[in-house]
C-alpha cells in the first residue's frame, strides 16, 4: 500500500513511518517542521519506499500517486507548543483535518485521525470510555488543543455519513519513548532531562495527580491493527496502569542513579487531577493492550535522551 502520514517527522508519526516501511508498504511523509524534526526521519534518508514532503497541512495537499490510506497526526501536542501557537494549532485540527479529508476523499482511501486522551479534559468519569463526553473548559489555555482535536472528531465523523468516506479515530493517551522532544515540556522528557542533568525535578502541585503512560512501539501496534478494523467511532490506545506523578519522578531518580532532589511548583491551569483510558474496547475489537511495561520503557527512552547530551 501506498500510505499518506502527516506529522511524519513528530515523535509518534517517524515511529509510525517506520513500522510501516518495515511491512513493505510504501510512506509519503508530511511536515512543516515547526515541532517536528528532520533528525526523526534521518535514518530514513534514501529509503526507496519513502518520500518526505515538507508541507503545511493547513494549505490543501496533493499528490501524484495513488493513496490507499491518509494518516491525520499533524499538531502541536505538548502543551509548551500548543500554548505558545494556539492558533496554528486551532488550524491543524480545523484546516488541516478537513484538507487531509479531501485528499483520502479525492483517491478513496481510508482516513485515520490521530485524536486524543484531551477530548475528555478533567475527566469526572473515570476511567475514561470512548462513550464519556468529557469535562472540557472551551475557553480555558488548554481549549486550543483540546477543542481543535474535538472538532477533528466531528469533522471525521462528518466526512464518514455524508460522503461515505471508510474512517477511523483513535483517542492517544500519555505516549513516551525515544524521539519525544527534550523540551517540550511534559513529564517524561521534562523529568529524565532534569535527572540527567543534575538540575531539580519540577512537580507541578502536590503530585498525586495520576498519569498513565503507553509505551511508543505499543501505541503505533495499536494503530496499525485499528487499520485492518472495520471501526469508525472513537477507539482509546493507552495504558491502563496508573502512576502517580510524584512516584514516576522517584522511579526516573532510579532509573538514572540521579541524586537530583524534587521541587514541587503551582498546579497549571485546567491540568486534569487522573487520566487513564478504559480500553476494553481496543482488547475486543483488535486483541490489543500494552506490553511493554514502565520500567522497560522508560529505560529506553533514558537511554536515548542520556545520547541526546
Amino acid at each position: 500500500m501506498h500510505l499518506v502520514i502527516s506529522g511524519a517527522a513528530g515523535f509518534i508519526g517517524s515511529h509510525l513511518c517506520d513500522r510501516l516501511l518495515a511491512e513493505g508498504h510504501s510512506v509519503t511523509g508530511l511536515d512543516n517542521l515547526v515541532t517536528g524534526s528532520r533528525a526523526n526521519l534521518a535514518h530514513l534518508e534514501g529509503h526507496e519506499r519513502f518520500r518526505f514532503l515538507l508541507a503545511d497541512v493547513t494549505e490543501p495537499v496533493e499528490i501524484d500517486r495513488p493513496v490507499e490510506f491518509v494518516l491525520h497526526l499533524a499538531s502541536p501536542a505538548s502543551p509548551v507548543h500548543y500554548l505558545e501557537r494556539p492558533i496554528a494549532t486551532l488550524r491543524a485540527g480545523s484546516d488541516g483535518t478537513r484538507n487531509l479529508l479531501e485528499l483520502a476523499r479525492r483517491h478513496a482511501a481510508r482516513f485515520l485521525l490521530a485524536s486524543t486522551s484531551e477530548c475528555y479534559g478533567d475527566p469526572l468519569e473515570h476511567p475514561q470510555k470512548e462513550t464519556y463526553w468529557g469535562n472540557v473548559n472551551p475557553v480555558g489555555p488548554r481549549s486550543c488543543y483540546d477543542e481543535s482535536k474535538r472538532f477533528a472528531e466531528a469533522l471525521t465523523m462528518a466526512y464518514h455519513r455524508e460522503y461515505g468516506l471508510k474512517t477511523h479515530i483513535v483517542r492517544i493517551f500519555n505516549t513516551y519513548g525515544p524521539r519525544m522532544h527534550a523540551a517540550d515540556g511534559r513529564m517524561v522528557p521534562a523529568f529524565i532531562m532534569q535527572a540527567l542533568r543534575g538540575e531539580p525535578l519540577t512537580v507541578n502541585g502536590d503530585g498525586l495527580q495520576t498519569r498513565s503512560l503507553c509505551y511508543v512501539d505499543d501505541l503505533v501496534e495499536g494503530i496499525r491493527r485499528l487499520l485492518d478494523t472495520e471501526e469508525r467511532y472513537p477507539v482509546n490506545l493507552g495504558n491502563p496502569v496508573e502512576i502517580t506523578v510524584i512516584d514516576f519522578a522517584r522511579l526516573v531518580l532510579r532509573l538514572t542513579g540521579s541524586s537530583s532532589p524534587i521541587e514541587h511548583r503551582p498546579l497549571p491551569e485546567d491540568d486534569p487531577r487522573r487520566r487513564c483510558p478504559d480500553i476494553s474496547k481496543a482488547r475486543r475489537l483488535m486483541g490489543w493492550a500494552p506490553r511493554v511495561s514502565l520500567e522497560e520503557g522508560l529505560a529506553r527512552t533514558i537511554e536515548y535522551f542520556r545520547k541526546l547530551l
